[in-house]
């Protein structure tokens, strides 16, 4: 029983569906903790949650009802650090389905509320368990790898190797513990975890990348996850980010991952130049992707592509992430969390005509919407509420053509030009209602 935060929707029917199919999907699924299917198993499933927990961010107003189930795994935590795959549990999640794509939640979801709604306690009073779980993990490494644990679950064709994915979020979880560690003023865990980040990234570049930018199996999900992690070599990276659009492509737009894989995909499409390669694989209308489940009456997202399995589950939720963040391009910002600060950045696919999203974090609402004119003018609108200020991206062709209100945008009360960058012209902007037109 959660109160909306957030609306999306644009001129594409199939991912205004995804986008309803995502809601039902979530408001079906949390009772009294996150569930998996509200019809089977009912369970509380680690990593289920977590891959749905930032389109909640957007979509809901839920900041309690997390706290307390991360309460709840920090209470099921075994003392050697060991996380059950299911919380609450009677002990199924311990033999089997637990590891560090799974687990990972209890350091996820609090860094999430720290990210989307400035929650600093969240993240401090679960600091020392969190230290504990890491440990943990670095026990059970070998050189630096973590090969137990579920992969990428439900995949549409390809299986990426598992110790991959597992060693991915072990190093995202070493880089939360760090940052969380020099929150709460503890420098010398802040370094120790740091140095320890550094040591699994250089463990997994040799373990399963390849000079010629690839990473293991050369699969979309080894791909998007070395790139989404941060673990590729900044002078191998165009590499790997070409391997990855080149896989998408020869699959004729369309994925092929699992509930991991769509969590990396779309937004390292997105972040690397290949946005509107993005947009057509998460709108493909056929098999495997979401819009193939709509012709067959699905109103809920579904448990795997071919819909042989649980017809109502929520693990594949992150698409309404990606919508609010590169479509109508809101963001927040890591060094001034809770939207204090945003960085709002529309990202137009070639193919779309309009977009209108807002969200609702503590500082009041943010609204971002943009349309095209048939003559090739790009208007957009963004709310920026008191208290607040933003960093804003305008697509331009020429940047100094960009009005604001009638006028050039550079001499509008409340904007700050900061140059171009990517396309895009850039002002720092304060609180207040803008109205931009650019070509």
């Amino acid at each position: 029983d959660f109160p909306s935060a957030g609306a999306f929707e644009c001129a594409d029917e199939t991912a205004n569906k995804i986008q309803a199919m995502t809601l039902a999907s979530y408001r079906a699924n949390y009772h009294g903790y996150p569930t998996d299917c509200p019809h089977r198993e009912k369970n509380g499933w680690t990593g289920d949650a977590h891959l749905a927990a930032e389109q909640a961010m957007y979509n809901w107003d839920n900041g309690p009802a997390y706290a307390k189930w991360i309460q709840d795994i920090h209470d099921e935590q075994r003392e050697f650090g060991e996380i059950c795959a299911i919380i609450p549990t009677s002990g199924w999640g311990y033999q089997w389905g637990n590891g560090p794509a799974w687990d990972s939640a209890f350091l996820l979801i609090p860094w999430y509320a720290h990210l989307y709604r400035g929650d600093t306690r969240i993240l401090e009073r679960h600091i020392d368990r969190m230290k504990r779980y890491v440990d943990y993990l670095t026990a059970r490494s070998h050189q630096g790898i973590v090969s137990f644990g579920l992969g990428d679950w439900c995949p549409a064709d390809t299986v990426t190797p598992a110790p991959l994915t597992s060693t991915g979020y072990y190093y995202n979880d070493a880089r939360i513990v760090s940052f969380a560690a020099r929150l709460a003023g503890l420098a010398p865990d802040a370094a120790k975890y740091g140095k320890l980040a550094d040591n699994i990234r250089g463990a997994f570049n040799r373990e399963f990348g390849k000079p010629d930018g690839d990473y293991a199996n050369g699969s979309q999900t080894a791909l998007s996850c070395a790139l989404h992690h941060g673990l590729v070599p900044e002078e191998s990276r165009a590499k790997t980010v070409a391997r990855l659009a080149a896989s998408v492509e020869k699959a004729n737009g369309h994925l092929d991952c699992g509930i991991l894989g769509v969590k990396y995909l779309f937004r390292t499409l997105s972040d690397n130049g290949h946005h509107d390669l993005a947009w057509r694989a998460a709108t493909q209308k056929d098999f495997p992707g979401f819009g193939a489940w709509l012709p067959q009456g699905a109103t809920t997202l579904w448990e795997d592509w071919p819909g042989k399995a649980s017809r109502i589950h929520i693990m594949f939720g992150d698409i309404s992430a990606w919508f609010y963040q590169y479509l109508a391009g809101i963001q927040p910002d890591i060094g001034r969390p809770g939207f204090q600060h945003a960085v709002i950045r529309p990202m137009p696919p070639a193919d779309l005509q309009w977009v209108r999203a807002n969200t609702e974090p503590p500082y009041g609402t943010i609204r971002s919407s943009w349309k095209r004119e048939g003559d090739g003018t790009l208007n957009l609108e963004i709310t920026i509420p008191a208290n607040a200020n933003a960093t804003l991206h305008i697509p331009a062709k020429d940047p100094a053509q960009v009005t604001e209100g009638g006028k050039p945008a550079p001499e509008s009360q409340g904007l700050k030009p900061l140059g171009t960058r990517d396309g895009c012209a850039v002002f720092e902007a304060a609180a207040g209602s803008y109205r931009f037109q650019t070509r």
